[in-house]
């Protein structure tokens, strides 16, 4: 019994089941989750060791080195990258790309052990390495949150009380306050008047570090309790700190500290990072989603939340959106469901014109039912509506009705020559159900590269591969089962026998087969023309990566030069603040100076920490974003050039996938600094004569002035001081040194002891600085202890690869990132490295690379195993090498579509060149079958071969039609529109190779006479 039997004898059960997919699919569709983008995973932690004082030569050495050695023992690594800064050790630990996100907590736990095993290694002076395995979360709403005329500690406050509230949020997984100012309490006195009096600093950070310190105090029994004596003196107010009582040295006498010094609350200068809305000051409040949630439900929850909590919010305190991602999945996932409409409405009318009202509607009707079907399967697989699922299930649409044309136009033809409904649904079951289920498997099999690529890449397209499967796979058992019920159930018999293939379009196809099996070999000739013409103009297509996104925002960095003060940066982008607000396409600007934002979106790469960097996050107002965006970045070029002539303007647009905004990148690897910044020259040299790029730099930077007061060792120690003491002394003198902590209800507020302004703030002040020597018992000047002063120029940042010293070349393209390295690459690649230094691409180059090498990979795996099923088909290696030899012609359609379009061959391309060979494949599967069964049906080869081709003419011209026309309404989709031209390009050529070409290739392999020797038979 085959499928269609048991389907029409349990009509039914059949039909029952349909109205359940219809309304498990609606009911899934409303319960499925909702991103923008596919999740990947970030599979990278860092690890933080704070070592202050430290130069970044101590740090490499003496913290980050012992780091990445302990690190790297970890089999699970893939690349250590370090940052050594002044006073911090950044490390970054990538992991390999065959681990998955289940394997990440286990793999953290092991890296934790490893960095707390190597801390006793550590200098003393090094705090506790952080590690942080969060690098990688997305905080897909992001406020902005600011108050005219309230303190930074007063809007600490608010956030602090939003959070509390907001965590209470369905699917809210973490919230991240950034951009806060530590408050700090000031004790600012004049050395020269603590000199006169005879008080020694030492005398104020003892006495105010002993007043507010907990000490247990003591316990005795009363009665049957036993009690706590605690007793009271610690600060409960800034003003008491003034209070405390000192003893002048000479005099005797006792003196407060308010009279000797200036006590004030304050914020920790110079601030870590900055951020400003529109101007205005601001805390950042990132807000994840949990693992599985939904970020469409996360964000409404939110906004009622807020709405509720809105008469508690002071006046004047304001939540700016710089990212509500719920908002943009809302409109990305709508768009693409109107996409995903437009198209199904488009096959359903073809369908309806081409196969008559009845089989169109019955064809558009299985169409919808494998769609909803899907939806169920993507809820029980857990696989979120989002870009490449969605884009999945239009890629798909041109081949989930294949199989029910196959079926409703065999039982269509057996209707209309005499069959009884259900004998003809039988018998077209039994006769393809088998080769329909090996050309849908090998269909599916074309995306298993993807699906099985171990990249991120790969990880990111992976939903592509599970709903083109699921999809596919549904679409044949929907095919063989509900399609012969209801077409047994709709399709009529006509009144007499009627010739299904008399029609116009079928004597011309007979005539152009006949003439193309006649001219055989002039056929194959001209095909392996048009192919090499193909090869050769596929060389001039432009190529990329990923598309950009279609936000409405744009990312603008402003690098300063090295060691530029962060106020100083500040000040820079308040100019540019104001210069962009004047700018009629700007809707809102957000500023983020030191550091770069919280990861918003997931592609967003997230800038280190530092002083002379600054980001601001342009949002555009509404309408032809790329003319806008254009517009903004070239005016505001200008402005930077003639107005900050310093500064380095970087424009970023926001990108799809997972590539990387450095797009061009060269890493120069070795031991020695000085010849790494010579070699860097030498490659940036050839870049600035490279018309076609911009912002030529190294992510090393600039060296940064160093001021280096030169000890004289035999005064200092005569002094009785040492390097710590004087460095001790000049942070006190400048930065403020802590001298006790301040408690205030859950926070602790650092005291710190400084110089006044007019001792501080000036370099001249240095040579004044009084250091208190307890063996001689007063201070002595710097001067005294010093043989001068030297300026000299050091590097800032030091940046490793896998242990050894890696600078990296960066500049950006103004046109494609391929051409543009193209131009220079070989040039570069042709400077002489000195021994022991080694050079690396990276940049879009490298995640090109990664991504096509984890797809070549498993194309051969795959390719095989889609041969063999063909093989195992057919049971003969002529019918399988017909397939073999059509697949590589598919690129002179794509060719021809791709230049005469301009559109470049993206990654998303080479998904449509995949998608066009499963359906190749499928095409030309059904057809050799159908001409296999004609022949055992004792059919003449040459009538057999023919009369086959008209079968399957109008399923394959119509499977063809409905996917080029459905692939319509991703045209304009910036995404998906490489793929959508050559799919449409490509199966365009590629339908007339399996009408024509297939058929052409049969009779030569086979050696089928042509029509004017119509007795010859076969050579088997």
């Amino acid at each position: 019994m085959n499928l269609a039997t048991f389907s029409i004898r349990y009509k039914t059960v059949m039909l029952v089941l349909t109205v359940m997919i219809i309304i498990g699919g609606i009911q899934a569709y409303f319960r499925l989750g909702k991103l923008e983008d596919p999740e990947y995973t970030i599979k990278t932690a860092v690890v933080i060791t704070q070592c202050p004082g430290a130069v970044p030569e101590e740090v490499e050495n003496e913290v980050t080195d012992k780091i990445e050695k302990a690190v790297r023992q970890m089999e699970q690594i893939k690349h250590v990258r370090s940052l050594s800064q002044e006073g911090r050790s950044t490390v970054y630990v990538d992991i390999k790309d065959k681990y998955t996100a289940k394997d990440l907590p286990q793999i953290w736990d092991e890296l934790r052990r490893k960095v707390n095993d190597v801390q006793p290694q550590l200098p003393p002076e090094a705090a506790k390495s952080v590690v942080r395995d969060d690098y990688g979360d997305v905080y897909g709403v992001f406020y902005a949150i600011t108050g005219d005329g309230y303190t930074y500690a007063e809007l600490r406050d608010f956030v602090d009380f939003l959070k509390n509230e907001l965590l209470l949020v369905d699917n809210v997984a973490r919230i991240e306050i950034s951009g806060i100012q530590d408050e700090v309490v000031y004790i600012e006195f004049s050395r020269d008047m603590l000199s006169r009096l005879g008080i020694t600093p030492d005398t104020i950070y003892a006495i105010v570090s002993a007043q507010n310190a907990i000490v247990e105090s003591g316990k005795t029994a009363v009665g049957p309790d036993y009690v706590r004596i605690y007793p009271t003196g610690k600060f409960t107010d800034v003003e008491q700190i003034g209070n405390l009582v000192l003893r002048g040295k000479d005099s005797g006498k006792l003196i407060r500290l308010k009279d000797v010094a200036t006590i004030t609350r304050g914020y920790e200068e110079p601030p870590k990072s900055l951020i400003r809305l529109d101007g205005k000051r601001a805390l950042g409040m990132g807000i994840s989603t949990v693992s599985g949630g939904n970020v469409v439900t996360m964000g409404e929850a939110i906004k009622k939340r807020l709405a509720e909590l809105e008469p508690q919010i002071p006046v004047g305190m304001e939540l700016g959106i710089v990212s509500y991602q719920s908002d943009t999945v809302k409109a990305s996932v709508n768009d693409f469901i109107l996409n995903l409409i437009e198209a199904v409405a488009i096959v359903i009318v073809i369908l309806v014109i081409f196969m008559g009202p009845v089989t169109g509607l019955l064809i558009g009707f299985i169409l919808l039912l494998t769609i909803l079907a899907t939806f169920i399967g993507m809820k029980i697989f857990a696989i979120d509506l989002q870009s490449i699922s969605l884009g999945a299930l239009i890629i798909a649409l041109g081949m989930l009705f294949d199989n029910a044309i196959v079926v409703a136009e065999g039982v269509l033809v057996g209707i209309q020559t005499g069959q009884d409904k259900i004998k003809a649904a039988e018998e077209t079951v039994g006769r393809n159900s088998a080769a329909l289920l090996g050309a849908t498997i090998v269909a599916v099999l074309a995306f298993a590269a993807i699906g099985l690529s171990p990249d991120s890449t790969g990880e990111y397209c992976r939903t592509l591969f599970y709903v083109v499967g699921l999809s596919l796979l549904l679409s044949w058992v929907l095919a063989v089962t509900v399609t012969p019920v209801l077409a047994v159930m709709f399709l009529k018999a006509p009144a007499g026998k009627v010739d299904p293939y008399a029609g116009k379009f079928y004597r011309i196809y007979r005539t152009i087969l006949t003439f193309s099996i006649r001219c055989r070999w002039g056929l194959v000739i001209a095909m392996g023309i048009l192919l090499a013409l193909a090869i050769w103009g596929f060389g001039f297509i432009k190529q990329s990566f990923f598309p950009t996104s279609e936000s409405d925002k744009v990312m603008f960095d402003i690098w300063n030069p090295e060691g530029t003060y962060i106020l100083q940066t500040s000040d820079d982008l308040v100019k540019i603040e104001q210069f962009l607000k004047k700018q009629p396409e700007v809707n809102q600007v957000t500023s983020f100076i030191g550091a770069g934002a919280q990861r918003f979106i997931l592609n967003y790469n997230i800038e280190d920490s530092n002083d002379a960097y600054g980001q601001l996050i342009v949002e555009v107002t509404p309408g032809r974003l790329d003319q806008k965006i254009a517009a903004i970045g070239g005016r505001l070029r200008d402005y930077v050039r003639n107005n900050l002539p310093d500064s380095m303007l970087r424009i970023k647009k926001f990108e799809k996938g997972s590539g990387n905004d450095k797009k061009i990148e060269l890493r120069i690897s070795g031991h020695d600094p000085l010849v790494l910044r010579e070699l860097a020259e030498q490659v940036k040299k050839i870049m600035r004569g490279n018309p076609h790029v911009e912002n030529i730099r190294t992510d090393w930077r600039h060296k940064k002035l160093v001021y280096r007061p030169q000890i004289n060792e035999r005064n200092a120690r005569r002094a009785g001081l040492t390097q710590s003491d004087i460095a001790a002394a000049l942070r006190q003198a400048y930065n403020g040194r802590p001298v006790g902590l301040y408690r205030e209800n859950d926070r602790l507020l650092t005291i710190l002891s400084r110089a006044v302004e007019s001792e501080r703030n000036c370099i001249d002040s240095l040579y004044s600085i009084q250091i208190w020597s307890n063996p001689l018992k007063k201070s002595v000047n710097l001067y005294q202890l010093v043989t001068g002063f030297k300026a000299e120029w050091d590097d800032a940042i030091i940046r490793r690869r896998d242990g050894i010293k890696t600078l990296t070349v960066q500049c950006d393209p103004l046109i494609n990132t391929v051409k543009a390295l193209k131009v220079m690459k070989a040039k570069i690649d042709t400077v002489p490295l000195p021994l022991g230094y080694s050079r690396e691409w990276g940049g879009e180059f490298e995640s090109s690379s990664d991504a096509q090498k984890g797809i070549s990979g498993m194309l051969p795996i795959t390719f095989i195993i889609m041969m063999f099923i063909v093989l195992a088909l057919f049971n003969a290696l002529r019918q399988t090498l017909i397939i073999i030899l059509c697949l590589p012609l598919a690129l002179i359609g794509v060719t021809v579509g791709l230049l005469g379009s301009g559109a470049p061959f993206s990654f998303f391309a080479l998904l449509g060149l995949l998608s066009l060979i499963g359906m190749m494949i499928k095409n030309g599967i059904v057809l050799i079958q159908e001409i296999d069964d004609e022949i055992a049906a004792g059919k003449n080869p040459y009538d057999a071969v023919v009369d086959a081709g008209i079968c399957r003419f109008r399923p394959v011209l119509m499977a063809a039609l409905t996917t080029v026309l459905g692939m319509l309404p991703l045209l304009w989709d910036v995404m998906f529109n490489s793929m959508a031209i050559t799919i449409m390009c490509g199966l365009t050529f590629a339908t007339a190779l399996t009408l024509l070409f297939v058929p052409v290739l049969y009779c030569i392999l086979m050696k089928i006479p042509g029509p004017d020797a119509p007795n010859g038979k076969p050579v088997s």
